[in-house]
């Protein structure tokens, strides 16, 4: 069984609710500053780490060698970062996505990256469980993480009115992937009810590249990596759902900051 060892890390969005939504609660000077231009990744912890340190030590924790972070044109404060400040147990490149128009688009900037076989795929602003990306290095083909909707409610910084309108997965008997709904309306009847789960975590293999080539925008306009799923499952791209019972921690505005901070202020980490 081959392992997948080489990761690609969203980190190119706009962060635009993290931009304009004020927070009741006390930030440091360092945390409103990296808030205000949506740099999510950046926003420290309570001792000062970015959040970007906490996810790429669990990747590394997980098994992961090689990371591309997938940057927009003006970010960086993210390579300068990591520029004077190296990771020390994985190899970090970066790609530059031109305009930030959806996920799916997101990955065809770092296209290179698939010459080598499959990649796992993650958010920059979500803080995974070591065992997901542990899952997916070893899973052996391509995949994905489902979360129980219940134990990611209970275990998670994130309302569970946002969580309804996360994507839901179906599963088939054998855990392949049967299908995807991306942000359930209201009057769907799936929204809420789903008992899986997508964060946003998967292993791809080359295939999944041209289904963001010819994906559909979605209502608000974006290329979505989850509509490029439906479209690649459509296709016939076989893609094994790995079930998990656990929480994850969420960056998506500023009231997430200081309970991530509480949360992650004690931990070890060496990325």
């Amino acid at each position: 069984m081959k392992e997948c060892t080489t990761a690609l890390v969203l980190a190119a969005g706009l962060g635009s609710r993290m931009r304009r939504e004020a927070s009741a609660a006390p930030l440091s000077d360092a945390q409103a500053a990296a808030a205000a231009r949506g740099l999510k990744g950046m926003i420290p912890d309570g001792r000062g780490r970015p959040f970007l340190d906490h996810v790429l030590s669990s990747l590394a924790d997980g098994g992961i060698t090689d990371v591309c972070l997938i940057v927009g044109a003006d970010h960086e404060l993210i390579r300068d970062h990591y520029t004077l400040r190296p990771p020390q147990r994985i190899k970090l490149a970066f790609a530059t996505q031109p305009s930030p128009i959806g996920t799916a688009d997101a990955l065809l900037a770092a296209t290179p990256w698939f010459a080598g076989g499959e990649v796992i795929v993650l958010n920059a602003d979500n803080l995974y469980p070591v065992a997901a990306i542990a899952a997916l290095v070893n899973l052996g083909e391509p995949g994905c993480i489902a979360f129980e909707r219940a134990a990611l409610v209970s275990e998670s910084n994130i309302d569970p009115a946002r969580i309804a309108a996360y994507a839901i997965l179906t599963l088939r008997p054998d855990d392949t992937l049967a299908g995807i709904v991306e942000k359930p309306a209201r009057d769907d009847e799936l929204a809420g009810g789903g008992d899986w789960i997508s964060m946003n975590i998967w292993r791809f293999d080359a295939r999944i590249l041209a289904a963001c080539r010819d994906v559909a925008p979605s209502p608000r306009g974006e290329l979505e990596l989850p509509l490029a799923v439906a479209l690649a499952i459509s296709r016939g791209v076989r893609l094994r759902a790995v079930r998990m019972r656990g929480g994850v921690v969420d960056l998506s505005n500023r009231g997430d900051i200081l309970e991530m901070a509480r949360r992650l202020g004690d931990r070890d980490i060496q990325p």
